[in-house]
């Protein structure tokens, strides 16, 4: 089997490289190599490759920036999922994509399941959701799965930022009423692989595509994370000038950005872990992990 894995540079992507490597052939690609927001590039791409399987694992993430650079999100986010779709549907063959929180309103604290209505705040969170709506009709065969609070020890992310600034300066503040779920990558990209196995044994005629929900479990808020990205970080050696005890608590309203974010980024993972028999682990085991690869580093 051959698979297409497009952002093999981000954090999702280079951990696919390497779960998917024992499947399949993995031809990767990045930003550089094919532009996602240039559709004749992404026609001559597919058509060099001519995958059985394509796994998006691009997108523009620049929430903020998206606010004003919202034809070019469109363009990641929107057009080119629904072109992979086409592309894929053509060819007879699947697509796998991921998609975020963000497509919720994010009120209330109940967790989100997939049948809920979508309410999104943002040009990004508008973006992926129409992404998912257009790749879904695109291609029967798709499968698209919605995260939160991806960490990874490649690219950046809330941990790697939190370690920084608690090293460059004397005070940090951060928001605590907002309510998600920290996924490794690598935990995605594990998934990912299992998934891709079971449709390699059942075949595409008998796989239960659609929309799921992959998050790690448990709850927590950006600020009990900064404390235990500090404290792990701590007891590993590092000098901080910020300890965990010392990161103030602040709310939303007192951090001004560009994008809304939600407030509410609980993801119901009931339908993909029945579905296929897995156990998502609580986000400090994956978080715990990554945090290893970067103070190993010495980060």
């Amino acid at each position: 089997m051959k698979l297409l894995l497009t952002g093999c540079h981000g954090q999702l992507g280079f951990e696919l490289q390497r779960s998917l490597a024992p499947l399949a052939e993995v031809v990767a690609v990045g930003s550089q190599d094919c532009d996602l927001a240039d559709a004749a590039a992404v026609r001559a791409l597919v058509a060099q490759v001519n995958p059985q399987g394509i796994i998006n694992a691009a997108a523009y993430t620049a929430v903020d920036k998206a606010e004003t650079d919202q034809q070019q999100a469109r363009k990641v986010n929107t057009e080119a999922p629904q072109l992979l779709g086409e592309l894929a549907r053509q060819r007879g063959a699947w697509v796998m994509h991921y998609s975020t929180d963000y497509v919720f309103a994010g009120q209330g604290n109940d967790f989100y399941r997939e049948t809920d209505d979508t309410d999104p705040q943002s040009v990004y969170g508008l973006t992926k959701r129409d992404g998912e709506r257009a790749l879904l009709a695109a291609c029967p065969q798709s499968m698209v799965m919605r995260t939160s609070w991806v960490v990874g020890a490649v690219g950046q992310n809330f941990a790697k930022t939190m370690l920084r600034l608690a090293q460059q300066r004397p005070t940090l503040s951060v928001v605590a009423d907002q309510f998600g779920a920290p996924t490794s990558a690598a935990l995605l990209a594990d998934v990912t692989a299992h998934v891709v196995r079971r449709l390699q044994q059942q075949g595409a005629d008998h796989f239960p595509f659609g929309l799921y929900h992959v998050a790690a479990g448990g709850v927590t808020n950006w600020h009990a994370y900064a404390q235990f990205v500090l404290t792990q970080a701590a007891q590993a050696g590092v000098t901080l000038q910020v300890a965990a005890e010392a990161v103030q608590a602040i709310s939303s309203a007192d951090y001004s950005v560009a994008a809304k974010r939600p407030a509410n980024s609980r993801l119901d993972t009931q339908k993909f872990q029945s579905t296929f028999q897995l156990r998502l682990p609580d986000w400090q085991v994956g978080v715990s992990q990554v945090l290893a690869q970067l103070l190993q580093g010495g980060v």
